[in-house]
């Protein structure tokens, strides 16, 4: 009985687990959504009128901008994840 009640608690454990990582990866893929497609598709003539070293903004985003912020946002998710999986201790040592 005790033997079931302690994996009914790790499987509780594991589903929230699961939908915090859910929560994060959808937090993290709506901001490069909104980077990539909105700051490089849909408000790019508003961000032309600015300019880094040169090239439009609007342009720089949909050229290199996205790829960057991509980069950044793994590392943003690694540093999430392994907070979470210590939480739920399931990192690895």
């Amino acid at each position: 009985m005790t033997e079931q009640n302690g994996q009914r608690e790790r499987n509780i454990a594991l589903r929230k687990y699961w939908r915090s990582n859910l929560a994060i990866v959808s937090f993290l893929l709506s901001i490069w959504f909104v980077v990539s497609y909105g700051f490089g598709i849909l408000l790019v003539d508003q961000l032309d009128h600015i300019r880094i070293a040169g090239f439009k903004l609007g342009f720089w985003f949909a050229q290199q901008g996205a790829i960057y912020v991509f980069v950044v946002l793994i590392f943003i998710y690694v540093g999430f994840m392994n907070r979470l999986d210590k939480k739920y201790d399931v990192h690895e040592e």
